[in-house]
């Protein structure tokens, strides 16, 4: 026997279920976003390498991206992250647009990591941006649109809290301390790294990137200050807009938030499952003031975030937050008698389609006990049977699955009558 082909390291398949979850997902965040006024917008899949030079760091572009030669001798690559085209797309058309442009977007990337929990080398990501404001009020709109969204999973403020900081706060903080703007990425990265590690290897570690001992006590105390942020005129703004807003409660500021501080201008934050089993964060973005200064366009101020699905994912499952999974889109059955009354069976089944439902028919003449098990697999909620006595007077019979009734009625009412069963 000839082996099994697997698939590609890192790639996903979906299966009817998985992909009622990733359904489910891009349903939630497209009603998040629309119910803010977001236009849902798209890029090319493949794009020119140069477009990441031109916008992202090395690594991105030279250890994560899938890129090769496409027949015509271009150098191309599967996109690893949508920024790049959006500034592209935005700065082609800057004159035409009408800003404030809000646009969101969710479809497929891939990077070329390390597989693992909550990690996968292809896989779909939230998208969502402002653009052509600068306001605290316009980073607080964004942060509420994440929260709508963790909302309406199910998450409450309990189980998924989005931690802020503030780049223009944190520099203020470190220019006291006399911290190195040269140094502020291994200060970054080192933060970062806190939660990791043994709090005595930590300091050593702190030590050995150049901070002295009164910088890193300064810094432990900026850590561990989470009244900071009534420093800051930006996020003071910030939370008052947050809490007119309605979604207060599941914001909190914390100076240990860096990943992302040195790309970001403004406002950064991160969302995370309080008590999950995946440690990534669930989304983060920020506001950034130099999109299109590399692809030709004018000056233009953002604010954005993104969430992948992955990790998402996980979270809903973990919480038992997924809807029931449904085999059949359908809910309704239409049972195939015998071989003489198929026909009559299909024609039953295009009249109640054209009624407005959903329907599925056996495809073939088969015992009516294999037909209800098939039926009760799929989880269908209506049977319904055309048999002999039936045909001859333009009757058919309607069995509920739900509680186990049937009736006979009039061929022309059946469409009726299974509405009120399925609601």
């Amino acid at each position: 026997m000839a082996s099994k082909i697997q698939s590609v390291k890192g790639t996903r398949e979906f299966y009817p279920e998985e992909m009622a979850l990733r359904n489910f997902i891009y349903e939630k965040v497209g009603a998040a976003a629309r119910s803010f006024g977001y236009q849902e917008w798209d890029a090319p899949f493949i794009e020119t390498i140069d477009l990441y030079a031109a916008k992202s760091g090395e690594e991105l572009v030279k250890k994560q991206s899938f890129t090769f030669t496409d027949r015509g001798g271009d150098f191309v690559t599967l996109r690893p992250e949508l920024t790049p085209s959006l500034a592209r797309m935005i700065a082609a058309k800057q004159g035409e647009l009408t800003f404030p442009v809000r646009w969101w977007s969710f479809g497929p990337f891939w990077r070329y990591e390390q597989p693992q929990k909550g990690r996968t080398r292809e896989f779909f990501q939230w998208n969502i941006d402002m653009l052509g404001v600068s306001s605290p009020e316009a980073d607080a709109e964004l942060i509420a649109v994440g929260a709508t969204f963790l909302r309406s999973v199910g998450l409450n403020p309990e189980q998924a809290t989005i931690y802020v900081n503030n780049r223009r706060l944190m520099d203020s903080e470190f220019d006291a301390l006399g911290i190195a703007v040269e140094k502020r990425m291994d200060v970054s990265n080192l933060v970062d790294r806190r939660s990791k590690m043994e709090p005595a290897k930590w300091d050593t570690y702190a030590l050995e990137l150049g901070l002295n001992q009164t910088q890193l006590d300064g810094l432990k105390n900026i850590l561990g200050n989470f009244d900071l942020w009534k420093n800051s005129d930006e996020l003071v703004r910030l939370f008052a807009a947050l809490e007119a807003l309605g979604v207060k409660d599941y914001v909190k500021f914390d100076p240990n938030i860096m990943r992302g501080l040195l790309y970001y201008t403004g406002t950064v934050f991160e969302a995370f499952d309080t008590s999950g089993s995946v440690k990534r964060a669930i989304l983060g973005g920020g506001r950034y003031d130099n999109l299109l200064a590399d692809v030709g366009g004018q000056p233009l101020s953002g604010v954005g975030f993104a969430m992948g699905d992955v990790v998402m994912g996980i979270v809903l499952r973990e919480r038992g937050l997924l809807p029931e999974f449904i085999p059949s889109p359908a809910p309704v059955l239409v049972t195939i008698f015998d071989e003489s009354l198929l026909r009559e069976s299909y024609a039953l089944a295009s009249e109640l389609r054209a009624a407005g439902l959903k329907v599925l028919c056996y495809p073939e003449p088969a015992k009516l006990q294999k037909q209800f098990k098939f039926a009760d697999k799929m989880k269908v909620s209506v049977v319904v049977t055309v048999g002999p006595d039936e045909a001859a007077n333009a009757q058919v019979a309607v069995k509920n699955l739900i509680n186990g009734e049937q009736v006979t009625v009039k061929r022309e009412a059946a469409a009726e009558v299974i509405r009120k069963i399925i609601g």
